[in-house]
């Protein structure tokens, strides 16, 4: 099976079922297609890019490297201002909003690895979490991270803070609980560290 991705110009938000439908022979041309192609194609010739008429561009890639060049397609989209519709997974790579950190990354279990997440995708993949998708991450490397797995009853909730060397563990029973979470540390909030009971370790080294 050949992995995809489909990368246009939207002015505004799109969201996963808007995606799903959208006729992108007829989506409206824009320069900024031709390019990310073109910068694409140097960087990764081993994937397979099209730009038909500089409306949309199609990635396509060998599903072992899918892990590694999808990572080069989202950034490249951010970067030439460009929205990215991911057909596997079912979910969409908008430019905004974002969270309060920059360069923060969100890591899931199947593999993903996105630099400055949409605040709208993040609230997407958690949605996924179970056998294929078993954890997702927001990471502010050296500094602190937010994780959660699914486990018996609900879901295992982690916040690291790497400057004191502390891991904090608690359960939270429901999606809209971890949801809420993601969001308050995407805020630099930590509401959600009062809100339930932990188990707090030290860690060596942080």
């Amino acid at each position: 099976m050949t992995f995809e991705l489909v990368v246009w110009h939207d002015p505004a938000p799109v969201t996963v079922a808007r995606a799903a439908g959208t006729d992108f022979g007829a989506v409206p041309l824009h320069p900024a297609v031709a390019a990310f192609a073109e910068q694409l194609a140097k960087v990764r010739p081993d994937a397979d890019v099209t730009a038909p008429g500089s409306r949309y561009a199609r990635v396509r890639m060998a599903p072992e490297l899918a892990d590694e060049i999808s990572a080069e397609v989202y950034a490249l989209a951010r970067a030439h201002g460009l929205v990215c519709y991911d057909p596997v997974r079912r979910l969409v790579h908008n430019l905004g909003p974002t969270g309060a950190y920059e360069g923060v990354q969100f890591h899931t279990g199947d593999g993903m690895v996105v630099v400055d997440p949409d605040l709208p995708l993040v609230h997407d993949v958690l949605g996924t979490l179970g056998t294929e998708n078993p954890f997702a991450a927001l990471v502010v490397f050296g500094r602190h991270f937010i994780q959660v797995s699914p486990e018996d009853g609900g879901y295992e909730l982690e916040y690291k803070d790497s400057v004191q060397g502390r891991l904090y563990r608690t359960h939270v029973p429901d999606l809209a609980d971890v949801r809420r979470a993601f969001a308050e540390y995407a805020a630099d909030e930590r509401h959600f560290l009062d809100r339930y009971a932990w188990t707090e370790t030290g860690l060596t080294g942080g």
